[in-house]
């Protein structure tokens, strides 16, 4: 594959503009504008039962909570982008001030779609993991029960666990929360495989 190296990039005024009159988010990875595509009704509850269940478990503790219209700053690889939730710990750090765009996540989530899950498990993790606040990432399976909890050890070494039934618990290392698969993926609708 050539890559045509003639492609103008987009500055970041431009970029900001666009986002404020614009219906569609889009990703800027350095220079380039990555349109951000739809959810499903079942992304939409997953995101939302997650949302819910981590802003009533950290009610009066020193934790902020952000879902998908608020953009996340990764300075060392020029990327704007829209993690499905974040938790903050502690203050919240604002790039130049903006109140859409934060810093310092120590918790992110991504709820896996069919274009978007290798790019959410690899160069994405990468790009946060760039982050020095970033300590837990969660990527859920929006068509099956499937949760891989990542952790950061105080080694710097990333472990990870599993959870496939709806039985399931996890705990959170980042903020001291268990949160059950099934409330996770409450009212959520597996399609039928086809035989």
């Amino acid at each position: 594959m050539v890559l045509d190296t003639t492609v103008q990039k987009t500055s970041l005024e431009e970029y900001f503009n666009l986002e404020e009159s614009s219906d569609i988010k889009h990703e800027y990875r350095d220079g380039e504008l990555i349109e951000m595509t739809g959810g499903t009704t079942n992304h939409n509850e997953i995101i939302g039962n997650l949302y819910i269940a981590l802003k009533l478990a950290l009610v009066g503790k020193p934790y902020r909570v952000f879902f998908t219209e608020v953009r996340l700053w990764i300075p060392q690889h020029n990327l704007f982008t829209y993690p499905d939730v974040m938790v903050v710990s502690g203050d919240v750090e604002y790039y130049e001030n903006r109140q859409d765009t934060i810093l310092n996540p120590s918790l992110i989530v991504e709820v896996l779609s069919k274009s978007t899950k290798a790019y959410d498990k690899t160069d994405k993790f990468d790009f946060y993991r760039s982050l020095p606040s970033f300590q837990e990432y969660l990527v859920i399976d929006q068509y099956r029960y499937s949760v891989e909890q990542y952790v950061k050890r105080d080694e710097g070494k990333w472990s990870i666990t599993y959870y496939e039934s709806k039985d399931d618990a996890l705990k959170l290392g980042s903020v001291d929360v268990e949160l059950a698969l099934r409330d996770i993926y409450a009212n959520v609708k597996f399609e039928k495989s086809k035989s």
